[in-house]
């Protein structure tokens, strides 16, 4: 089933360990790249979780965002990091060294400093417990969208493939016509030159112009992509590059079509598949 790789997913869960609140943003990207914030109470848990939603998920520019807040109320001793602490105060001290007038530092500023000060009983193993169950509830929300989105996708593309097929089915219908027409006018050019022609050299001459205005294999090829992409959108992998792929040759043959094109109707006709194609590949943009 073909999946899109928009989509959005919020989860929420509290305890007494305090509330978390996840999100996760996907949009359409060509490879698949992944952001996160987290809290410094959850930096463990990060690595996991960016495996997690690598296996979930294949393309797209996808960010996760990870709020906490401490339960109200707690009674948790605060505890100085004394490595962090002397780790800033050297970072500092650097500063310092380098302005030509340097600047006061606030002692709350230290202590605000992510890692410096800790609140014992906040955190540890409840809460990346908590953490890791609201984090594969939202990516079963995130993929759960995607999915809904990739079925309206599809529907999309199914409808325009209809589209595209009937517009290659008018242009066959009209081929005869076409040879038909040519093959008076050149007729009537002819009859209008004063001296005489070959017959059998005549037919040969309209046998190679028509062979070089021919579109049999521009229409050919045309069905043969749609039916391709028919095929593709209803498979389960995913569909992403080889629809792009598609939209690429839909494109070409319509372009050589309205180039052989020695017809109106047969270049108007043309010109709607084009317009359809791009609408395909607008939408193909965000197919996984």
């Amino acid at each position: 089933m073909i999946t899109s790789m928009t989509g959005f997913a919020r989860r929420e869960a509290s305890g007494n360990w305090g509330t978390l609140v996840c999100e996760l943003r996907s949009v359409n990207h060509r490879f698949l790249e992944v952001g996160f914030r987290l809290p410094d109470e959850l930096r463990a848990a990060e690595g996991e979780l960016r495996a997690r939603l690598t296996r979930a998920l294949r393309r797209g520019k996808v960010d996760c965002s990870v709020s906490y807040r401490r339960p109200a109320g707690g009674d948790g001793a605060l505890t100085l990091d004394g490595a962090a602490l002397e780790r800033l105060l050297s970072a500092i001290e650097i500063v310092r060294n380098a302005l030509p007038e340097p600047p006061l530092v606030d002692a709350l500023d230290v202590l605000r400093w992510p890692g410096v000060l800790r609140e014992e009983g906040v955190g540890g193993e409840a809460l990346l417990a908590a953490a890791d169950t609201v984090f594969s509830a939202t990516l079963a929300e995130l993929s759960a969208a995607r999915a809904r989105e990739g079925e309206r996708l599809r529907e999309l593309l199914e409808q325009r493939c209809t589209a595209l097929e009937a517009l290659v089915q008018d242009v066959r219908a009209r081929l005869p016509e076409v040879h038909a027409r040519l093959r008076a006018r050149l007729a009537e050019r002819v009859g209008e030159l004063t001296t005489s022609v070959d017959p059998e050299r005549l037919e040969q001459e309209v046998a190679v112009l028509l062979q070089r205005l021919d579109v049999d294999e521009e229409i050919e090829r045309l069905g043969g992509h749609i039916t391709e992409v028919r095929r593709v959108i209803a498979g389960n992998e995913p569909a992403g590059r080889r629809l792009d792929f598609l939209m690429q040759e839909l494109n070409r043959e319509a372009n050589t079509l309205s180039s052989k094109s020695q017809d109106l109707e047969t270049t108007r006709t043309a010109v709607d598949m084009k317009v359809i194609i791009e609408q395909m590949r607008e939408q193909v943009q965000n197919a996984e």
